[in-house]
């Protein structure tokens, strides 16, 4: 087991230092930056945390990946940070992703930082490996006196053309394909998703990052950067966490506008959390975590602890639910994360059928959209998210990418589903095309 030099510092201003922090972090070749925007959230362990510097790594195709990270996080016994592609579906079942990849992320990767830095309050806890002599010290006036505007211009930002994979009457007739399949009986519930991107661009992964987190400032945000991937994500979603025995999932399904207006806002916000259809999907998806989890959870303790509540976002209103099982203490981390991927909320129900229909339709590899980012502790405790509101960009093939979906159900209409689309690309969208002005 990793012995970590642990030391706290004391900070007047945190939010000015958080800032500096992740100006701070751009040096290195690796990085994990996960921020709650101090979310007001039940299931929290810290306002941010940084991971950088690999002192041990693993990357690898979907082939035997959760085995290989069972591995992996067994003999780190430490914290490791890192993220499980959408595509590692093909691990798990008998499925394959033969479509259209622009950004080469590897399916799996997760590291152990050499340096640890966790943001709660006033605090700043440094978890470092291998000290040597003031490194720590050295680090914090380091951080302290960084200028967050060097890395904000150290790169231009190429004009953004933003295409469409799939256009508007193709998404309508692929809609329709789904409503049949569901029609038919094959399925309840499919979470189609298409994508944007941008070929031949160069854009500045920190300040791209900084502008789309600074509209949506949801929990589970992320800066990553792995050799030249990086994914700049404003996330609204927990996938899964581990706190000790028991676990924690929280589905979203039900989306609608903000108004500047608060009757109006209100309104809409009452409106969702009546919405017959946004409580249909959101149901299904509850009952399909609810299978996943018990799976290995101990008898009888698989629990709905709050469902169909609507919460407020910058940018939207969100419907959310939240399940709870416990486990045994012999139970691996590893497979409660196994045993639930992907989520219900990105695939659709039963959950193979609706990912081999969605695979069928989608022209575009998911890659890591709509997998996972998060970590692991070295008490076998771990927390992840959704990624999706995600920007990703390879800087080496200068494509960048994001997708959205939405979940087709019997009473969906392809028009109302493509404006949901457009509502939830307009962050990225709007971030992306503001560098060009």
């Amino acid at each position: 087991m990793s012995l970590r030099t642990v030391q706290t510092f004391n900070i007047d201003n945190p939010k000015a230092f958080k800032d500096k922090l992740l100006a701070w972090s751009q040096q290195f070749e690796t990085i994990v930056w996960l921020d709650s925007n101090n979310y007001n959230q039940t299931y929290t362990s810290f306002d941010a945390a940084l991971a950088v510097e690999e002192f041990t790594s693993i990357k690898t195709d979907y082939l035997n990946a959760f085995e290989k990270l069972k591995e992996y996080q067994s003999y780190t016994k430490d914290y490791i940070f890192g993220y499980i592609s959408y595509d590692v579906k093909n691990d798990v079942e008998k499925l394959s992703s033969t479509n259209f990849d622009g950004l080469y992320f590897d399916d799996l990767f997760f590291f152990q930082p050499q340096k640890l830095i966790f943001l709660k309050g006033n605090k700043l806890e440094f978890h470092y490996l291998h000290v040597v002599d003031d490194e720590l010290e050295e680090d914090f006036d380091e951080i302290f006196a960084t200028n967050i505007h060097i890395a904000e211009n150290n790169k231009e930002t190429d004009d953004v053309k933003i295409k469409l994979r799939i256009h508007k009457d193709e998404y309508y007739n692929k809609v329709q394909k789904v409503l049949n399949h569901i029609h038919r009986g094959d399925i309840y519930e499919a979470n189609f998703c298409q994508e944007f991107y941008a070929e031949n661009t160069i854009i500045n992964p920190y300040q791209t990052y900084k502008q789309l987190n600074k509209i949506s400032e949801p929990p589970f945000a992320t800066f990553l950067k792995q050799d030249n991937n990086y994914l700049l994500s404003a996330s609204p979603e927990r996938y899964i966490r581990k706190n000790g025995d028991k676990i924690i999932s929280q589905p979203i399904k039900g989306t609608a506008k903000r108004y500047v207006n608060k009757v109006e806002d209100d309104k809409t916000a009452f409106d969702l959390s009546r919405d017959q259809k946004e409580r249909s999907e959101n149901i299904m998806i509850v009952d399909l975590v609810r299978n996943d989890l018990s799976r290995t959870a101990k008898k009888g303790s698989v629990k709905v602890e709050e469902l169909c509540k609507v919460y407020p976002f910058k940018q939207v209103h969100q419907m959310i639910s939240t399940v709870v099982s416990e486990i045994e203490n012999t139970t691996h981390p590893v497979d409660v994360i196994k045993d639930t991927f992907p989520m219900g909320s990105m695939t659709g129900a039963p959950k193979v059928s609706a990912m081999q229909i969605i695979e069928n339709l989608e022209e575009t590899k998911r890659g890591l959209y709509s997998g996972t980012v998060g970590y692991f502790t070295p008490d076998n405790n771990f927390d992840f998210n959704v990624i999706i509101r995600s920007i990703l960009y390879n800087s080496e093939q200068k494509y960048v990418s994001y997708s959205v979906g939405g979940a087709i159900t019997a009473k969906s209409t392809p028009d109302k589903e493509y404006e949901e689309c457009l509502l939830k690309a307009k962050a990225m969208k709007q971030v992306l095309l503001k560098n060009n002005l």
